[in-house]
């Protein structure tokens, strides 16, 4: 798995030194600034300390299933703003490389951090442009909507997400990632058409 995190500090420099800290317990692979500008920090084939409790398709405990990569953005605490597009290019780059060299990791198995854990977490967030990278071959976007309906518990089990959660905890986190322009964890006609649009996409639609 690609897992995206925002680092949720004041500047980059503060986080890349609290990555580097051994006090501080968190790790991850790479560090992206706002310039582009990309840290290695932890060799692949170790396991970094940056998904914490966490859960995608059944499977738990994602710090060793997982590559996480820190985008440096003050997050919602700090004062949540765009990713500039020298960073997102970084971004892209970067997460190519890695899927040329782990053809392995499906693109459903691209995620944000909400989405592992959408009970603690926000980041990336509903600014991050999940599009974008998708039509470049990084993660899944639905090419359309599709009907709106089905329970959308269900839906969001079979993407991938925990199902013992509050609903609009879940389906917050599925707008941050799948439907950025309304994140009020309610499960409309808009949202359900989403969710199938993007079952559609992964191949996993059910036929009527």
């Amino acid at each position: 798995m690609i897992v995206l995190h925002y680092t949720g500090m004041r500047s980059g420099a503060e986080a890349l030194t609290r990555l580097r800290d051994p006090a501080a317990v968190v790790s991850s692979h790479y560090l992206v600034e706002e310039d582009g500008e990309i840290f290695r920090l932890v060799p692949e084939d170790r396991r970094a300390r940056h998904a914490g409790t966490s859960s995608w398709r059944g499977r738990e405990a994602l710090n060793a299933h997982s590559i996480g990569i820190e985008i440096v953005n003050p997050g919602h605490e700090w004062g949540y703003r765009d990713f500039p597009a020298l960073q997102m290019g970084a971004v892209a780059e970067l997460c190519l490389d890695i899927l040329a060299r782990r053809p392995g990791i499906e693109p459903r198995n691209v995620v944000a951090h909400s989405d592992i854990a959408p009970d603690r977490k926000q980041d990336p967030g509903e600014r991050f442009d999940w599009r974008g990278l998708a039509s470049l071959g990084i993660g899944v976007w639905p090419r359309r909507d599709g009907a709106a309906k089905g329970d959308p518990l269900t839906l969001l089990g079979r993407i991938g997400y925990r199902t013992d959660l509050p609903l609009p905890v879940l389906v917050s986190a599925f707008q941050r990632h799948w439907r950025p322009e309304r994140v009020d964890g309610v499960a409309d006609s808009a949202t359900l058409a989403r969710m199938n649009g993007l079952l559609s996409a992964l191949g996993l639609a059910r036929r009527a």
